[in-house]
């Protein structure tokens, strides 16, 4: 037996400070699970060199507990260690075994796990005490005990033990009394060891008799050593995919498709990617890719090797190449990682792309739920774009699926405007916006739906990439202002009776929080809707986007801005246009009289002024004007007051306005129910 004190090589490490070189205790049982899977996949390949002569039967790793001890077990029948690999490889810390190891046997060498030497380390996080009871593969070995209690400190002594192979006996703080539980140790073998090369086998299957659980014969194997995307796609059927996605995602429906990644250059990269139903809600579907090295659980946080928008999608990736920082808990950004990036994206578009031109009937079955990834990649990355925009579709409103170039041919003749500009019509609601929708459809044009997530925010990318084109929301503004022509039909009241009518619908709008309404008059033919709401686009695209974008917040606090568009050819809006001429004519006769002579006084004054400057202006011509602009605001309010008093005995004039709001939703509360009771008066 022998004394000694542990060596630390500073060569290719982090400073390595035991309770804070991982990022999470649990990782110990990873780390020790992937030194002892090593141990054993070596064994292997000394096999095949023929270093080793004996047999490979029952190769496995397996975990004990032992709640009266206190202890925690990791063993397997892997080469083994002798005292002098002990020293070199234990008692300098990062002093890796495996990187001799893959020096020695590069090519021939079984995939190996580990590579900075300090997984071993891990186990002091969660133990107050660790021992080695190892013997090497090697003919005559002596096996050898060392033990440390997580000082500098250590004993390394010769022992007994038969078989060759390893055991970590880790002695458990009474602060980590959890990692005990077999529960809990399974929970944590099936996230990080389900798929390891090597059987992991923890304690024995169970089964229920005699109204308990008990312990069966059969050994309790946590992982799959033969993963499905390590094998070749040619030995898989499609129910093969839909089974494995079933056993990472159990609570998850089944996914659309699945695309095997499989590449050997200029990096190593394996894996299924499977595209889920998603149809909203994108942050729920995030962190469901499950990345590994070599079989080992890494992480599922992979934005830094999957493009933005498929971290989207769900399944796995396994590359010995993705670079990793020294607990092998998050990846490093090199070279690899682009490239690794750019593979992924392309074989995603391929795969889209071959669905699309192999199915198209299918494809489009699939679209609700393709378009949300499409959209966020053709969003996020301009190079996807140029590969998904032969692939894209827009759905009309009845339901047809055209590409981009199919719609253009579709629409160019009919819907582009007199600048020649093409217009493209879209709801993002079509039961709300289904009146609007009928009038685009009077008129021959074709409407888009846009009710998906991303789709707005699309196609205001679309516009930009289209040439000489705008899209627009079909609510927007009345038919022949969104797609105006040369032959639009114009308005034939004189500015009295515009102002008139104008002012006596304004008067009875309703006043909505953060809602604003302007009155406007149009020509829209006599079987248009009398009155109908139009939502600025401009100012609805901002604050849609203010969702979307930072430093856009200005627009969400504006309030929405809303015309309330009076049809002039219509006989309601015409009948109470001369019904409040007739009604209002002798009280607004001396009114208008005298808004006329004010006006012009007003006029003359700001004339005379406008020749002099500031300094030459007398106080008495500025009191003038003054008082001739309060004395023309007076007789306006005057106008007003005199028009609101008639509208409001009008019930047409509110009746007319509570339609319009309802049709867009925005009639409720008390203006609900006294329209309910309106239109009871009314059909009596």
């Amino acid at each position: 037996m022998r004394n000694g004190k542990i060596g630390v090589t500073t060569e290719n490490i982090f400073p390595v400070i035991k309770k804070f070189l991982y990022s999470d205790h649990e990782i110990f049982l990873r780390e020790l699970v992937s030194n002892a899977v090593d141990a054993t996949q070596k064994l292997k390949t000394l096999s095949i060199t023929g270093d080793f002569k004996g047999s490979l039967d029952n190769l496995v790793v397996k975990i004990k507990l032992d709640d009266v001890a206190g202890t925690l077990t990791i063993s397997d029948n892997g080469i083994g260690m002798d005292a002098e690999e002990i020293d070199k490889y234990i008692n300098q810390i990062a002093f890796s075994g495996v990187s001799d190891f893959l020096e020695k046997y590069q090519d021939k060498a079984e995939p190996i796990i580990g590579h900075f030497g300090l997984g071993f380390y891990s186990s002091f996080m969660v133990a107050k005490k660790v021992e080695i009871i190892t013997k090497s593969y090697k003919e005559g070995a002596t096996a050898v005990k060392w033990s440390c209690d997580g000082s500098p400190e250590f004993t390394l002594e010769d022992c007994e033990k038969v078989e060759r192979g390893t055991d970590i006996v880790l002695y458990i703080d009474e602060d980590c009394k959890e990692f005990l539980q077999k529960s809990k140790i399974e929970e944590l073998l099936n996230k990080y060891c389900k798929f390891m090369a090597i059987p992991v086998i923890l304690g024995k299957k169970t089964e229920w008799k005699d109204g308990k659980m008990v312990d069966t014969e059969e050994d309790n194997i946590i992982n799959n050593v033969a993963p499905l995307w390590a094998k070749s796609p040619s030995e898989l059927k499609e129910e093969d995919y839909q089974s494995f996605y079933r056993t990472l995602f159990p609570m998850n429906d089944d996914p659309l498709f699945s695309i095997h990644l499989n590449v050997d250059y200029p990096f190593n990269l394996t894996g299924i990617l499977y595209f889920p139903r998603v149809k909203n809600n994108i942050e729920l579907q995030r962190n469901k890719i499950q990345l590994y090295c070599n079989q080992v659980f890494v992480t599922d946080q992979v934005e830094g090797i999957v493009p933005e928008f498929l971290t989207l999608l769900h399944g796995v990736i396994d590359s010995p190449d993705i670079p990793l920082n020294v607990s092998r808990s998050y990846l490093q950004s090199d070279a690899n990682v682009k490239k690794i990036s750019a593979y992924i994206t392309k074989k995603v578009a391929d795969k889209l792309n071959s669905l699309f031109k192999d199915n198209r009937k299918e494809y489009e079955e699939k679209w609700g739920d393709l378009k949300l990834f499409v959209h966020y990649g053709m969003l996020s990355e301009n190079d996807f774009y140029d590969r998904a925009k032969d692939f894209s579709l827009f759905t009309d409103v009845d339901g047809k699926y055209f590409t981009f170039d199919e719609y253009r041919t579709l629409i160019k003749d009919n819907q582009t405007d007199k600048e020649g500009t093409l217009i493209y019509l879209y709801a993002s609601d079509k039961d709300e916006q289904f009146s609007y929708i009928e009038a685009a459809k009077a008129k021959g044009y074709s409407v888009i739906c846009a009710d998906g997530q991303l789709d707005v925010p699309a196609l205001s990318m679309l516009e930009q990439k289209f040439e000489k084109a705008r899209f627009v929301r079909v609510d927007s503004d009345t038919i022949d202002r969104i797609i105006a022509k040369d032959n639009a039909a114009e308005v034939t009241l004189n500015e009295s009776e515009k102002e008139l009518i104008t002012e006596t619908f304004r008067t009875q709008v309703p006043s909505i929080e953060k809602v604003d309404f302007m009155v406007d008059v149009q020509a829209m033919g006599e079987t248009a809707q009398p009155v109908v709401i139009t939502q600025n686009e401009y100012m609805r695209r901002m604050k849609e986007m203010s969702r979307y974008q930072q430093g856009m917040s200005f627009y969400a606090q504006m309030p929405d801005s809303y015309a309330l568009v009076l049809n002039t050819d219509h006989a309601l809006i015409k009948s109470i246009l001369t019904e409040t001429e007739e009604a209002t004519k002798v009280e607004l006769k001396s009114v208008l009289s005298e808004i006329k002579g004010l006006k012009a006084r007003q006029a003359v004054l700001q004339q005379e002024q406008g020749k002099k400057k500031a300094e030459e202006i007398t106080q008495e011509e500025k009191d003038d004007l003054k008082n001739t602009e309060e004395s023309l605001h007076k007789e306006n309010t005057k106008k007003q007051e005199i028009i609101a008093a008639y509208a409001k005995t009008n019930s047409k004039i509110s009746q007319l306005i509570d339609l319009a709001l309802l049709q867009n939703g925005m009639l409720k509360g008390a203006s609900l129910n006294e329209f309910v009771k309106r239109s009871v008066e009314l059909i009596k």
